[in-house]
């Protein structure tokens, strides 16, 4: 469980440097990612998710 909780934390620290390191350029993403149809970003996430378990495999064995 505590993997867990440290993993989401990471989520939040490399996503909060993101926005204050670089908030225009999250501004323009998020701009670009609405005229993104939905399929397509559904699609995009479902294959992030699939290489995130699969790294995650490789690294705990």
């Amino acid at each position: 469980m505590q993997d867990l909780f440290t993993a989401l934390a990471l989520i939040l620290v490399i996503e909060g440097a993101l926005y204050a390191l670089f908030p225009e350029g999250m501004k323009r993403v998020i701009t670009v990612a609405l005229d993104i149809p939905a399929v397509t970003l559904r699609r995009a996430g479902l294959v992030s998710a699939m290489v995130g378990v699969v790294l995650v495999w490789l690294l705990r064995g």
